[in-house]
């Protein structure tokens, strides 16, 4: 089969996650030791011991969800398993971080950095309340893209994460959010719903978070991944590192194409996808874009013991 590893974005994190590989694989527990050294604090007490509420925060979630997939991908690494296992790597919104320090391209300690940078960055360039983003379920991009144009009405109202063939998310001003939402049955969509986030994110409203990005960004080594990234906002594979570093700052006002991304992998060649980290969100996604792809989680042990 032709593997790719792909990694969870926000929205995955639950307290206690990882905590079972770093106590049966050293090298798991060396991550968590290595993003506490980079931020100087104790996150992985806080992300094994802590409140769902304090761990959700956009600035611990993102380094949070990185370390607990680079933890599963250093189990697997134990077990015989390397990255250049991997056709392809890539990851949801904050994931594709992930993706890349699991391909080389970035140290850990400089993705926690950055992402805890990236995470401050996304909440401060809108105040809460003044933003927000929805699912819209049963539609597709085009129709999404549409409903959100229409109902922009000279506010920010953007299609965001392109999940999969029936799921959209939106993102922009609170008030032109709320109209896509009671507009979006009228439309056809089958449910519409606001989500619990803290900040308007993959849209416009974030362009200062994105030159914000771009400084954190070039203060950062990036190598060429040792097997291609599929990056968010061109949903095609990118190897050379000052495209990376121009696209990941993209990404913070771009929208995630995941499911071309999907589709592109699929078209590569790819018929196995694993889950890396926290959850089961992107298996979902794979399996509505990908029917015929196998799906796989490693989030515990025993899920790389069953794949090693």
């Amino acid at each position: 089969m032709t593997r790719a590893f792909v990694f969870p974005g926000q929205g995955a994190q639950t307290v206690g996650m990882g905590r079972a590989l770093a106590d049966a694989y050293p090298a798991a527990r060396a991550v968590f030791d290595e993003v506490d050294d980079a931020l100087g604090e104790n996150l992985s007490a806080l992300i094994w011991d802590g409140t769902a509420e304090d761990l959700t925060l956009t600035a611990n979630a993102q380094p949070a969800l990185m370390a607990t997939s680079m933890a599963a991908m250093r189990a697997l690494e134990a077990e015989g398993i390397s990255v250049s296992d991997a056709a392809f790597v890539a990851g949801h919104s904050l994931g594709e971080y992930s993706a890349l320090a699991a391909a080389g391209a970035i140290s850990v300690a400089d993705t926690a950095r950055l992402l805890r940078a990236r995470g401050q960055a996304m909440q401060a360039a809108v105040p809460v309340g003044q933003g927000a983003m929805a699912a819209i379920l049963g539609l597709d991009l085009a129709a999404v893209t549409a409903l959100a144009a229409e109902a922009a009405e000279g506010q920010v109202c953007q299609a965001a994460n392109d999940n999969d063939p029936a799921q959209v998310v939106i993102s922009g001003d609170a008030a032109a959010v709320q109209r896509a939402v009671d507009m979006a049955k009228g439309k056809g969509a089958k449910r519409a719903l606001l989500l619990p986030v803290s900040a308007p994110f993959h849209c416009t409203l974030m362009q200062p978070a994105a030159e914000a990005m771009a400084g954190a960004l070039r203060t950062v080594e990036i190598k060429s991944p040792q097997v291609p990234v599929v990056c968010n906002v061109t949903a095609g594979p990118a190897t050379d590192p000052e495209l990376i570093r121009d696209l990941l700052v993209q990404q913070i006002t771009g929208a995630v194409r995941w499911r071309e991304s999907v589709m592109m992998m699929v078209d590569a060649g790819v018929d196995s996808f694993w889950e890396i980290g926290a959850g089961k969100a992107l298996s979902g996604m794979i399996r509505r874009i990908a029917r015929d792809a196998e799906v796989a989680n490693i989030a515990t042990p025993d899920d790389v013991k069953a794949r090693t």
